[in-house]
């Protein structure tokens, strides 16, 4: 079988989406993915964290993934669900002119997602300051999806998410499913929560979509595989 490279574009300060990345697509043939880094140490609503998400510094990464002539190029980063899903339809747009190559991300994929699964009301679990979550319920409302409960951390630092507990992830997935949303969003990339989503899934009996798992789910799409070969992920790799 032709090989397959999946590109991925990757905050600088994460440590938890390429294990994991590597670890969905382990179980595939001929599947592999390639990492390119770009600076992101702080999520803030502020001015210089803004900045971090400017399109010429993920284009470049992006160009370096191209060398290695991947089938598909994926930002695993949610800065779009607070800065606008815009910002991450104009960064696709951008990649594909530059590169040749088919464009996705994280958020794209999880609004896919709510289309595919029927999604009508969801609940949010985040990392982030009250701010930026704020933003993100807002942006979601904007698109005719209600956000019915929500739990987030207050933190800002990028790499402190990363060391956040599978435990403290589940107890927050667990809190907000009491209010029967279609669906819970994990929405960092850099927060643990792909590993424990199918056993959360079976016991609340509500879809667990993680911003991870969508951006392979994502990519493996954009590259002409079906994301159905992943197995023991969670069930939005049900979904083709």
């Amino acid at each position: 079988m032709k090989r397959t490279f999946l590109g991925v574009l990757t905050p600088s300060s994460n440590t938890v989406l390429e294990p994991l990345t590597s670890a969905m697509v382990a179980g595939l043939e001929s599947v592999s993915a390639h990492f390119a880094r770009f600076p992101v140490t702080e999520i803030s609503r502020g001015t210089a964290s803004n900045a971090q998400f400017e399109i010429g510094k993920q284009l470049a990464a992006a160009e370096l993934l191209a060398d290695a002539r991947v089938d598909a190029i994926v930002w695993s980063g949610t800065a779009a669900s607070w800065l606008g899903f815009g910002q991450d339809e104009q960064l696709c747009r951008a990649i594909e002119e530059r590169t040749g190559v088919r464009a996705g991300s994280s958020v794209l994929a999880v609004n896919a997602l709510f289309a595919a699964a029927a999604v009508g009301r969801f609940a949010l679990v985040t990392p982030y300051a009250r701010d930026v979550q704020d933003a993100i319920i807002a942006n979601y409302a904007a698109s005719g999806f209600p956000c019915v409960a929500e739990r987030h951390l207050g933190e800002t630092c990028n790499f402190a998410f990363s060391e956040v507990s599978e435990q403290t992830i589940a107890e927050m997935v667990a809190a907000v499913a009491a209010a029967k949303p279609d669906a819970v969003v994990i929405m960092c990339t850099n927060m643990r929560g792909a590993r424990i989503a199918p056993e959360l899934e079976q016991r609340l009996q509500i879809p667990v979509f993680d911003s991870t798992s969508a951006a392979v789910w994502s990519g493996l799409k954009l590259a002409g595989r079906d994301p159905r070969e992943v197995k023991g992920w969670g069930r939005m790799f049900d979904y083709a």
